[in-house]
């Protein structure tokens, strides 16, 4: 007959009180399931976030293309297996950032970005049996995408689309027209395209077509400003762009050569010097042709010479006949003499003979032709300014003075301005130098940002700190949930699972081995504690009394048994 006593010494199986979840206590094989499924959970959690912690940090491909580029762009890089994505919008594409370089360098390789021009290479793919017209029209659309590729060239120009009008060639002179072209550019931000470049742009493109004039080539920017605007063509009278920028370049130069020939004498920072220059921009042209008088015969120059005699005698008449031939020559009543550029001469010989000599002399005329012209550019009147600070000196004890310059100082540096400006009195040249203390200049206070603030080591607190929460939150999961879990899948328990009543019964087993009876029969605690007093006694009763709660709570069935094995028995 089994009795109270003999139920106590049944040894109960260890386990646990199950949890109860929606209501319904959980069997062993639905326990598994959610340990498994917990298990599985928390290892996709650590790979999720250990794959957040090693993507990288994605920078700027290509931005601002159109539909086709990017669709091409795209496509080489799955090529490529190069991992992109894009930016909010749409509007960019990016790539990790150890790859943008050698992907810009690939896809530079395939011609990518083309950015929407078609160049001649529109006419490499030519089908069989293509008309004449649609020959023409691709040609023109491959003469249109090669010039706007040219002018993006310019560092100022972002995009830019030219349009041609092309007439057809007729056979009558009267019906040939001239070919016309529109530009259209869109130029980066703040930035601006003088008139020298406009005009190279605008040459660029009547170059490149035949038969087509500069004034037939239109330029408009992207807010619509007409930039070759023939109406408003500089004069030769009034002053362009470049002549204002040669005169400030003239201007600046005189003051480079001054500041740098004064700075070795009194610092760097202790000259300030200003030039305006009169630059006369007309063009003249002149001609003179001046005569001297003349001069005598013997220093002037014989430019022709021409002399003649003439020999005769007066015996017989001769001549006509009558009355004038039959009388004999009358004398000369005085000699023929003349002197110059002419001359001739007659001399009357006896009443037996004739003789006529003639001199024809012409000299050089001495004169002057003289022709100017004045080049356009000429220094007309330069005035300069220059400002020097005081000299500092220090003293024995340290002491730093600000001291004006000596007279001597004065002389040497206003000869050297002079030297260096190029000064001329009779143009009219102006030179002022003056020797005046510098206000105080304020220095500049640069504010050292703490390390804490500066970028760079933000950024590396930012990496640092995504790495150690990474490491913590893996660290956590894995010795908190998931290895715990293992453990209870495979049947293995450890120490510190063990639940409370277990811990419990083991005390109340040990603490029965350590228990003895006093005088009177109860029974008392043999064990101690550290300080060596006795721990508080336990009574048997009170043991099996645990050990059946725990009993009839691991298995029912078996307390059940006993309790009617009591009652049949009774």
């Amino acid at each position: 007959m089994a009795t109270a006593n003999d139920a106590t010494l049944v040894t109960p199986a260890p386990a646990s009180t199950l949890p109860t979840i929606f209501g319904f206590t959980q069997t062993p094989g639905l326990r598994t399931i959610l340990l498994s499924v917990g298990a599985a959970i928390t290892l996709a959690i650590m790979v999720g976030i250990w794959m957040w912690s090693q993507q990288p940090d994605y920078r700027v491909l290509f931005s601002n293309f159109n539909d086709r580029d990017g669709g091409a762009i795209v496509a080489s890089l799955q090529q490529l297996n190069i991992p992109y994505k894009y930016s909010d919008g749409g509007i960019a594409i990016l790539v990790p950032a150890n790859q943008v370089y050698d992907a810009r360098l690939k896809l530079a390789s395939q011609g990518l970005p083309k950015g929407g021009n078609v160049g001649f290479e529109l006419m490499e793919n030519q089908k069989l049996g293509i008309s004449q017209f649609l020959e023409q029209v691709n040609f023109q659309r491959a003469l249109e995408g090669e010039l706007a590729r040219s002018i993006q060239a310019v560092s100022a120009v972002q995009t830019a689309r030219v349009h041609l009008a092309i007439p057809k060639s007729s056979v009558f002179i009267r019906d040939q027209q001239k070919p016309t072209a529109s530009v259209l550019l869109n130029l980066y931000p703040n930035r601006i395209l003088d008139q020298q470049q406009v005009n190279a742009i605008l040459h660029l493109v009547a170059s490149s077509v035949p038969e087509l004039s500069a004034k037939s080539v239109t330029i408009v920017d992207q807010n619509g400003n007409l930039l070759s605007d023939t109406s408003k063509q500089v004069m030769g009278n009034n002053l362009d762009p470049s002549q204002l920028k040669y005169v400030q370049e003239f201007q600046q130069n005189i003051v480079k050569r001054i500041e740098s020939i004064i700075s070795p004498i009194v610092g760097e920072r202790n000259v300030r010097a200003e030039a305006t220059a009169d630059i006369d921009f007309s063009r003249s042209e002149q001609a003179a042709e001046s005569y001297k008088p003349n001069s005598p015969p013997e220093s002037s120059t014989i430019r022709s010479q021409q002399s003649s005699e003439a020999y005769g005698k007066n015996a017989n008449a001769s001549g006509i006949p009558g009355a004038l031939s039959n009388q004999p020559p009358v004398p000369a009543t005085a000699p023929i003499t003349a002197s110059g550029p002419s001359a001739s001469q007659n001399t009357a010989a006896s009443n037996t003979g004739l003789t006529q000599k003639d001199s024809t002399i012409n000299y050089e005329v001495d004169k002057t032709i003289r022709y100017t012209q004045q080049p356009m550019g000429g220094v007309k009147r330069l005035s300069v300014a220059v400002v020097i600070n005081y000299k500092n000196e220090t003293d024995k004890s340290g002491k730093v003075t600000s001291k004006p310059l000596t007279d001597i100082e004065k002389t040497q540096i206003n000869d050297l301005v002079k030297e260096a400006m190029g000064f001329n009195k009779d143009r009219g040249d102006t030179l002022n130098v003056v020797n005046s203390p510098f206000a105080g200049q304020e220095k500049e206070s640069i504010v050292e940002l703490p390390i804490w603030k500066q970028p760079d080591s933000i950024q590396m607190a930012k990496e640092i700190g995504k790495y150690l929460i990474t490491a913590l939150v893996l660290l956590y999961l894995f010795f908190g949930y998931l290895k715990p879990m293992l453990y209870k899948i495979m049947g293995k328990e450890i120490k510190k699972s063990k639940n409370a009543e277990e811990l419990a019964l083991e005390k109340a087993v040990t603490e029965s081995k350590l228990t003895g009876e006093d005088e009177e029969g109860a029974v008392v605690n043999l064990s101690k504690d550290t300080e060596g007093q006795p721990i508080k006694p336990v009574s048997a009763y009170e043991i099996n009394l645990e050990m059946a709660k725990q009993l009839a709570a691991s298995d029912p069935k078996i307390v059940a048994n006993v309790i009617k094995t009591w009652v049949s028995n009774e």
